[in-house]
């Protein structure tokens, strides 16, 4: 799974690959659209680093252990290596002109890194607080990142961006679940399986157990309340930043509509969004205030 830079959601904030990330849209403000794009291409390599093709774990390890090294190199200023110019020089020049908070894009590679160690070792969340844990590193720099960009500072703003990036990675695991247990990626955790008393076959495409539409309702209506939480910020962000996240916002929304209309059955199938549902993301990013 990707963290949350992510085609998510097929939102209002369109990708071709790495999810939840307005990579330079029509919206963003001019001036940010190459820091905006530095990020995005610098998350959706180590994506790629970490989660495309065949390479076996060690390899891919090593691969983001030489890209943090790299990261490293431009933070203090020195030449990376040749392996990546595309993501670290344009990255270094974004560095230097906007002050990017280093630790963040630091956090990015460490969720990655925890991707390869997890599925490598089979290893799963044991609790719900783990997996938002893992969501700390992997989605919320991303907003903290954006809101950076925008010289927004405030924590109450940290705090309701964080509702937003945690709820969209959590929305897209539930969104994925069709997508993930056959690559055998468990983010529902054992704590809540067992909770909910779901076996690991209840979430086989085959299923039609009553018990995982009722985990899987649980997840979604905590991902629901988790957006709402920090939606307000979009409310506050002014001209086309505050309508790229409010778009964010109603897309992950939908998704969740969704995932409500198919009574909760994304072990089956992966609900998506199309234009079809862009002008029902217009009015109720239009109806947000």
């Amino acid at each position: 799974m990707s963290p949350a830079v992510t085609k998510p959601l097929e939102s209002a904030a369109p990708v071709n690959h790495y999810e939840n990330f307005p990579v330079a849209s029509w919206l963003c403000p001019p001036r940010l659209r190459p820091a905006i794009a530095a990020i995005y291409w610098f998350a959706r390599t180590a994506d790629d680093l970490a989660d495309e093709g065949d390479a076996p774990a060690a390899i891919r390890l090593g691969d983001l252990a030489a890209y943090q090294a790299d990261l490293t190199a431009i933070a203090q200023a020195h030449a990376p290596s040749e392996r990546w110019p595309h993501v670290f020089v344009p990255l270094g020049r974004i560095l230097r002109d906007f002050q990017l908070p280093i630790v963040l894009l630091e956090q990015l590679l460490q969720a990655f890194e925890q991707d390869v160690r997890y599925t490598e070792s089979g290893r799963r969340y044991q609790d719900d607080r783990e997996l938002q844990d893992y969501c700390r590193l992997s989605a919320n720099p991303v907003g903290r990142l954006l809101l950076h960009l925008y010289g927004i500072h405030d924590d109450t703003s940290l705090q309701q961006s964080d509702h937003i990036c945690t709820a969209l990675q959590l929305i897209n695991f539930w969104q994925d679940i069709s997508v993930d247990v056959p690559r055998a990626r468990w983010y529902t955790s054992a704590q809540t399986m067992q909770r909910f008393g779901v076996q690991d076959a209840d979430l086989q495409v085959e299923s039609d157990s009553p018990y995982a539409a009722q985990l899987v309702a649980h997840y979604a209506a905590s991902a629901r309340e988790m957006m709402l939480k920090g939606a307000p910020l979009a409310c506050r962000i002014p001209g086309r930043a505050g309508w790229e996240l409010r778009l964010v916002v109603q897309g992950g929304l939908r998704i969740l509509d969704k995932i409500e209309a198919m009574d909760f059955a994304t072990w089956r199938t992966r609900p998506k969004m199309g234009w079809l549902d862009a002008p029902v993301l217009l009015w109720r990013a239009w109806r947000m205030g």
